[in-house]
């Protein structure tokens, strides 16, 4: 058996999973997460499970990567038939990072393909792999196309360039309308990611970065407040007072602009980080982060990648499990015919609850005050009073935050789980 990680139990060696995964799956939508584990430069603030050529060594090819996901995808399929779950076509995939355009794109393609032949695809299936603005050509974007990727996420981060400075991003920011448009032109939509918050970053320079971004008429857009998580090299530049941090104050003026200005475009918010505009009476939300939130199975691919079926059973009411993180060891493991799983939980009723709380309260959907405790809703009246959760929608019983609330989002969702 495979060691416990610190919040899990021992996942077992051959992947074999429980029965009751299959206890309403046919009601369930199915996706793949595949990661891409490779950068070419570690930036400061990323603590994500990725790595340069110089971290890893001789030890993990990226020329072999599409073939050792390959085998992960094969056993994926072989281990969900054991398990008694319906063959159910992939509804989403997202392919994530890292930069996986830094594999070939017809590595890519494989990947894709060893996905179509193990499940199938939806016939309205949404393809996603996220990009840094340097690392395709339309060239490349035309295999990906051709394979049946639908969509690109392009790591934008921001239009000023000693913001992406600080950030120690390495592309050009001119740049990004290119992309788009190469990207446009061959049909896939496409989304992009700022962050905000950088150290040194002024209000201006956040209204030009989602003003630049707007310019683009991308129907997606993301803005994620900048985290800086210990272990990483900006966390050491604060620690040491080469770089500081906005203040909270700074943070939630951000946020609003961005809001604002979003809106203002016609791109609106369906999750608390994510805007996108509605055509043709369809809102380009990013389906596959929506089947995160909504509690949707899929199967994570890749070093350090967490995979979920949920159950109709009491008790049983979900299983997460997650790879071995490094390369090498995931790369040898399915080597050996080994599951690259390291460790799994098990969810019971009550934290299936809390996650449903958590994830749910993060959409624009919200979710029903009857999912919650007496105390909770009594907690919710008073949030409405406060300006956080909106009135109208808890009269007509939904949870659905406001603006300011969308800021306290973790204050909520604390009063009402706890």
């Amino acid at each position: 058996m495979t060691p416990a990680l610190p919040d899990g139990d021992p996942a077992p060696d051959d992947g074999t999973l429980p029965t009751w995964v299959a206890s309403g799956a046919a009601d369930r939508r199915f996706g793949v997460y595949m990661h891409v584990p490779f950068c070419t430069v570690r930036c400061g603030y990323c603590d994500f499970n990725t790595y340069t050529a110089s971290e890893l060594g001789g030890g993990a090819s990226q020329s072999a990567y599409a073939t050792t996901a390959v085998s992960e995808i094969e056993m994926a399929g072989r281990l969900m038939d054991a398990a008694g779950l319906p063959r159910r076509e992939v509804s989403t995939v997202f392919v994530g990072g890292g930069t996986p355009t830094l594999l070939p794109a017809r590595d890519l393609a494989t990947m894709l393909a060893a996905v179509r032949s193990t499940w199938g695809l939806a016939e309205d299936v949404e393809v996603t792999t996220e990009a840094n603005p340097d690392s395709v050509t339309p060239e490349s974007l035309k295999v990906l196309a051709d394979a049946g990727f639908t969509r690109v996420s392009f790591g934008m981060q921001s239009a000023v360039p000693s913001v992406l400075a600080t950030l120690e991003r390495t592309h050009d920011p001119r740049r990004i309308p290119d992309v788009v448009r190469w990207a446009t032109d061959l049909g896939l939509d496409v989304s992009l990611d700022l962050i905000y918050g950088t150290p040194g970053e002024t209000l201006d320079d956040w209204r030009t970065s989602v003003e630049s971004a707007l310019a683009t008429g991308v129907d997606h857009v993301s803005a994620y407040a900048l985290v800086v998580e210990q272990g990483t090299k900006m966390a050491a530049q604060v620690r040491r007072g080469q770089l500081t941090l906005p203040n909270e104050d700074d943070q939630a003026a951000k946020y609003e602009l961005a809001d604002e200005l979003l809106t203002e475009a016609g791109l609106g918010w369906y999750e608390v980080s994510n805007w996108a505009r509605t055509v043709d009476g369809v809102q380009r939300a990013c389906r596959h982060n929506l089947a995160y939130w909504r509690g949707d199975d899929w199967w994570g691919v890749g070093p350090g990648a967490h995979s979920y079926l949920g159950s109709d059973v009491p008790g049983t009411r979900g299983l997460r499990w997650w790879n071995v993180k490094h390369p090498v060891r995931y790369a040898n493991r399915l080597g050996q015919g080994l599951s690259p799983s390291a460790g799994q939980e098990t969810l019971d009723d009550d934290s299936a609850q809390l996650e449903r709380v958590m994830l749910g309260v993060r959409l624009r959907e919200g979710f029903a005050t009857a999912d919650l405790s007496p105390r909770a809703r009594t907690a919710v009246a008073q949030h409405v009073a406060d300006g956080l959760v909106d009135g109208r929608a808890a009269i007509a019983g939904r949870v659905v935050l406001t603006r300011r609330g969308r800021l306290l989002a973790d204050t909520v969702v604390r009063d009402l789980t706890d």
